[in-house]
């Protein structure tokens, strides 16, 4: 992923059945993050920071939504769990997971195919559908602060 390539498309659910698609989102900012696995406590901390960064994050216009390779159910208990109050894609499949490099590559990324266990990452995405900025390692306690700092200031 390097910023300015057009972003690549998804389809998916989230915890509760919604349809989510690149498409969906054009003319607004969004950011896709993507995470190891529910309810770990780096995961936790992360979807917590969002969580609690929500508000300030939608006043400036950006749609987060979380992906990570487990199903409906468990993004449902781990929602359920924290009152996250934004989408968890699922993407068992893992093809969301691979277009925008969350497995990484070499005997790691084939070990993340085969345990589901993504890398640590978030992509920035323009209204115009472009990636913007790519983190390669959020910092999971302050991750809704760094994810304004990169938004332009209105």
């Amino acid at each position: 992923m390097t910023p300015g390539q057009p972003a690549p498309d998804f389809d998916a659910i989230d915890q509760h059945g919604q349809r989510h698609r690149l498409a969906d989102y054009r003319g607004r900012w969004l950011a896709l993050y993507f995470y190891p696995r529910d309810d770990t406590p780096g995961c936790t901390r992360q979807a917590c920071s969002i969580r609690d960064g929500r508000a300030a994050l939608a006043a400036r216009g950006l749609t987060v939504l979380g992906v990570s390779a487990q199903g409906s159910a468990a993004h449902r208990a781990f929602t359920d769990k924290f009152a996250l109050d934004f989408p968890l894609l699922v993407d068992e499949s893992q093809h969301i997971a691979r277009s925008y490099g969350a497995l990484g590559s070499g005997p790691a990324g084939l070990l993340r195919r085969w345990l589901g266990a993504y890398r640590r990452i978030s992509v920035l995405i323009d209204p115009d559908g472009h990636i913007a900025h790519v983190i390669e390692r959020p910092d999971v306690s302050r991750h809704a602060d760094e994810l304004l700092a990169l938004l332009p200031s209105s």
